[in-house]
């Protein structure tokens, strides 16, 4: 199955804006996690961008997932773009 690489941009002041809906977010990480197409998933340590690891069909569905999560539904995450990664080690 292929792998992607997803990275992307926090708003301003992220920590506090995500309250409300990290919950909800972290319970979708968690079944992606699950179902295996979700590898891994953080933000770099000044909370400024987010980095996510994939293992889908295609990009379409790493789209699908992402725009559905909370975060990028409520302006958290403000920006993203996914690559189909060639994993060597």
């Amino acid at each position: 199955m292929p792998k992607f690489v997803m990275w992307g941009s926090y708003c301003e002041n992220a920590l506090e804006k995500r309250t409300p809906y990290r919950a909800a977010h972290l319970q979708g990480l968690q079944l992606q996690k699950e179902q295996g197409v979700l590898k891994a998933l953080g933000p770099t340590t000044d909370s400024s961008k987010v980095f996510g690891i994939y293992e889908a069909a295609d990009a379409a569905v790493v789209r699908q997932l992402v725009e559905g999560d909370p975060y990028w539904q409520n302006g958290i995450w403000t920006e993203y773009e996914v690559y189909e990664w060639n994993q060597v080690f």
